[in-house]
């Protein structure tokens, strides 16, 4: 599986985490189909780093609510994406993502309630 970059920011600097930008992934699956991601968000579990990826279609969007999630590494500036090795990984990674979708739609909540 290979990832390119793709970030519509002219002073990106690399650091997902910090780019206001629609920051994309393109990968190339193992049956070399590529699939344009958006970076959801990167997000650590049990000391190791993973990624969220929002596949999109050919209209920039997900209409499916389909989420890709990989182990994440970054050597030297270049990221690297990995697949999850089993179950228990898996499981413990997706409870984590969903706690931060909860907090993110909560977040979203308490603004919209000081806002009125």
């Amino acid at each position: 599986m290979g990832t390119e970059n793709t970030c519509d920011s002219s002073n990106c600097s690399g650091n997902c985490e910090s780019c206001d930008g629609n920051i994309t992934v393109t990968l190339t699956l193992d049956n070399d189909e590529q699939v344009e991601c958006a970076i959801l968000t990167i997000f650590p579990v049990d000391g190791r780093d993973y990624i969220a990826l929002l596949p999109l279609d050919e209209n920039g969007e997900n209409e499916d609510g389909e989420v890709f999630i990989y182990r994440y590494d970054e050597s030297d500036g270049t990221p690297s994406l990995g697949n999850i090795e089993n179950d228990e990984e898996y499981e413990a990674v997706a409870d984590a993502f969903d706690e931060l979708l909860d907090k993110a739609e909560y977040d979203e909540m308490v603004e919209g309630e000081e806002e009125e």
